[in-house]
Formats: C-alpha cells, structure tokens, sequence
C-alpha cells in the first residue's frame, strides 16, 4: 500500500577545496562516507539491520569512486550485511536523485527504510575523470554540445544579466553563507572528517571567503577560452540571433571546486517508530525533466513547476527554495521565471561561497533546506538542481 516516506536525518562533511592541498585531498572517497555511515549509526543508535538499501550518487564512477561505492563503504564500516549499496550518475541532480528514489521505494511500499546521499573527491579525480560520450566529436556536433560554463554565460545573454548582475549575486551568496556559518546554522548537519586515529582533518566549509563587488570585478572570464576556440561560432547554428557571447562568469560568481559527501536517513512511520526517531520532515513530491541541452542550465524552473503541479502547489505555497548555484545566472534566471523573491531562496548562501561537490550536492541542498526550515519553523520547502543535458529535478519537502 502506498504510504509516506519520511526524513529522518541529513547530515554531510564539511566542503574542502577541491584541489591538492585542500582540506580533503589526502582522504579517499570512501572515508568521506563512511565517515558519514559511522556517524549516523552512531547519532541514532540505528539498528542496521533495518536499513535495507543505500544510493549513493557520484559525478565520477571511476577509480576511487567506481564500482559501487556504496556497497564497498557499507561493508568497510561496521554497518550490517543486509544492508544493499548502489551507485547513481544523474550529473549534479544525482545526491537528489539518490534521495528521491530511495523516498520511491518506501512509498511503494517495497521498502521500508534506506539511506541516499552522495559523494565527490574533485581533487583527487577531477571533472571528466570517466570520460564522457558527449565528448566524441559527432555527438558534439549534432547535439551542439559547448562547455557548461560557456552555457552559463550564453545564459546570462539570452536573459540580460550584466556582469555587474551576477557578481552582486556571488557578494550576496558569500555573505549569506559566511553569516550562516559564523551563527552556527550548520552545526547540526556538519560531521567533522576525522582519519584513522580519530583525528580531525576537516571540521568547517573552506571555500567561504571575505568578498566585494570591486573584488568580484577584478576576476577574469573563465570559460571566454571556450568562445574563443570556436563553441561560440559552432553556437551560431542554433543561436544566430546572438553575434557574440558576452563572457560573465568567472571563479567568483561559479560555484566553486570541493570535496565532500552527504547521507540522508528515510524510512516509512513504522520503520521509524520501531527504531525510536522521530520524523523531521516528508517528502511530498518529486519530479524531473529535461530542457534545452546546449544552455543545459535551464532545468530548475521545469521541473519546479512539474512538482508544483504534481503537488497541487504554487509557488506562494512554499515557505523556502533552495536552488543549487551552478552559476549566479542560474539563479537569477530561476527567480525571474517562477517569481521567486531574493529572501526566500538560498538564504545561506550555495555553492558559488561553499562548492559543488557534484554528486554530494543534492543531497547537502536538502539538508540545508530542513535545516533552516526548522530554524525558522516554516512548513514547506522546495530543492531544485540544473544538470548536465539539461536535466532538471525538484523535490518538495513538509514538515511533521
């Protein structure tokens, strides 16, 4: 019989740079989850008996983060047997993804407790580590495939921010997100890093940083490169009203490069009950769908308004947004289409001042979200991510 499928936790590392050097580069994909899996057996006093299945999401499949993950974390921590992994590639949608079908499963009523989350080691495999099939010449050509950043930009053209537009927005993200942090908002989610000996290598977000306008104006272009060397002539075929890209983003107003993982716990009421938690949230509806492949970015508005609909929502329904800052054009582009006002979305900052660790970051969205929901002690929520091919998902979130 169909039935809720509730939150019970979500809890995620600290985001460390992506890079050698960073906070996190020294630990290896699988101790950033399992870090996360020890914690919350720990936290709830979990019988893992119960748990039958864990979907952990990742942007790079390969090497450290191949071959199934989740099953190897799970039989690397102290969790039970019986407990099955999976591993999940929806590009940045993934950790939501993650999340939303393991909420499936309970729904249907063929599971009745599961785990999702994500994880990624951007300095130990960098972006494109598994290759790609986009990146075969043909399939480039006839899918008009270009640089995501470059989508971002040819973004910001197509809807008229400036570059002053997007750099106010980064500013508003890292203050966001440095006041968040300095106040303790994230103090419930975080789990420290610690290594073999017990010893803390990370305990905070390292990307945040101190920011201006005039300091934001000074940074470079960072996919002009891209236009230059012919994506934005090859764009012309698809686009030819627009006779040059304006290039706006740069490491200031893109989301940064980091390490990091996530975990959320679900399950049915009973599943809960029989282990003593108590639900923090449900989750009320899902959906996702594709847009525009080339902009590629475009996903969130679609897929917010199927979920509405799904629902029998509005967006005056829905108390906060959190959408992933992929690129401040993103989010501007979002808040204009669905009518969404400046204090109901990312009031923490995002991933332009913390990083996209990209198949940890839906999952951490969420988590971010219930978080300052209950802080605020509003009742509804709704996630959105962009992905790569114009993926789009959302997820609405309530309160118990």
């Amino acid at each position: 019989m169909p039935q809720d499928a509730y939150i019970y936790d979500a809890i995620r590392t600290p985001r460390g740079k992506g890079k050698p050097g960073g906070g996190l580069y020294e630990v290896k994909p699988i101790d950033l989850v399992t870090n996360l899996l020890e914690e919350m057996k720990a936290r709830h006093k979990l019988d893992t008996t119960q748990v039958e299945d864990f979907i952990c999401a990742t942007g790079e499949p390969v090497n450290e983060q191949g071959q199934n993950i989740a099953k190897t974390a799970l039989v690397y921590s102290s969790w039970d047997d019986v407990t099955v992994g999976a591993q999940l590639h929806r590009y940045c949608a993934g950790g939501l993804d993650a999340v939303n079908n393991i909420a499936m499963k309970i729904m249907s009523g063929m599971e009745s407790m599961g785990i999702a989350g994500g994880v990624e080691s951007m300095s130990r495999l960098g972006i494109g580590a598994s290759g790609a099939a986009a990146g075969d010449a043909w399939v480039a050509m006839k899918s008009y495939g270009i640089s995501q950043g470059l989508g971002a930009d040819l973004l910001a053209h197509l809807d008229g921010f400036s570059r002053e537009d997007v750099d106010r927005y980064a500013c508003e993200s890292q203050r966001r997100a440095a006041h968040a942090r300095d106040n303790g908002y994230f103090d419930n989610s975080i789990v420290p890093v610690k290594d073999l000996n017990g010893v803390t290598v990370l305990a905070h977000d390292e990307l945040i940083r101190p920011t201006s306008m005039e300091v934001l104006a000074g940074l470079n272009p960072s996919f002009a490169m891209f236009n230059d060397f012919g994506h934005g002539d090859f764009l012309k075929f698809k686009y030819p009203q627009v006779e040059r890209i304006d290039c706006v983003h740069t490491p200031g107003n893109s989301s940064g490069v980091v390490d990091g993982a996530s975990l959320v716990l679900l399950g049915n009421k009973q599943a809960g009950d029989d282990q003593g938690l108590k639900p923090r949230a449900r989750i009320k509806a899902m959906a996702v769908t594709g847009s525009e492949p080339t902009i590629m970015l475009a996903g969130p508005a679609p897929a917010s308004e199927k979920v509405l609909k799904l629902a029998g929502m509005t967006t005056d329904d829905i108390d906060l947004f959190e959408l992933n800052e992929a690129f401040a054009s993103v989010v501007l582009r979002y808040q204009q289409l669905m009518d969404v006002p400046a204090d109901k979305i990312n009031v923490n900052g995002g991933a332009i001042a913390m990083g996209h660790p990209i198949g940890a970051t839906g999952a951490i969205v969420l988590g971010t979200l219930l978080d300052e929901m209950e802080r605020r002690d509003l009742n509804t929520g709704l996630v959105t991510l962009c992905a790569g091919g114009g993926i789009g998902i959302a997820t609405i979130i309530e309160r118990v």
